[in-house]
């Protein structure tokens, strides 16, 4: 009894520290392969995939309209975005197209916000977020290795350091 109970704490304890390491501790490489293919429509027009910026560093940050630190923590996100421009941040709505039309109306960000719907729940447990909570925010390696993953809304500070350390 001793035994199960020391190798189902070793296991948690194991978890725990996975989630919070660099790397793709957490993501399967089906979750990541399918984030960088999965072809979206762009409030902006268009339809774009995160492959496009292969070989590039990014911030993918999970948001909707209807979540309160997400909305918070966007004009953060565009100062981050405009002080790392080697770094491409990308919006993905885990909401409607026309709520997000409506929320851009007042709330302006200078990079792209395509439009990922709720179907995007499942594809954040699959990358480490087994709560599928907002905002969700990952930050690719240029190699497209996932550097960190952020669940709950930034720290501004603590994210521009990790931005500072990541190369082009």
């Amino acid at each position: 009894m001793n035994r199960r109970l020391f190798l189902s704490a070793a296991a948690a304890g194991a978890a725990v520290l996975a989630a919070g390491a660099p790397g793709r501790a957490g993501a399967s490489d089906d979750a990541v392969a399918t984030l960088m293919a999965l072809r979206l429509p762009a409030l902006a027009g268009g339809t774009h995939a995160l492959a496009e910026f292969k070989g590039q560093p990014m911030v993918v940050n999970f948001w909707a309209t209807w979540c309160a630190p997400c909305v918070r923590e966007m004009p953060e996100l565009d100062a981050l975005q405009k002080k790392y421009p080697h770094v491409r941040f990308v919006g993905f709505g885990v909401d409607r197209e026309e709520n997000m039309r409506k929320f851009v109306e007042k709330v302006q960000v200078s990079y792209p916000l395509w439009v990922a719907g709720a179907g995007a729940i499942d594809l954040l447990r699959k990358l480490g977020n087994p709560a599928g909570g907002l905002p969700f925010t990952v930050v690719f390696n240029a190699d497209g290795s996932i550097n960190r993953k952020i669940l709950g809304e930034i720290k501004v500070d603590d994210l521009d350091r990790t931005l500072s350390g990541i190369k082009a």
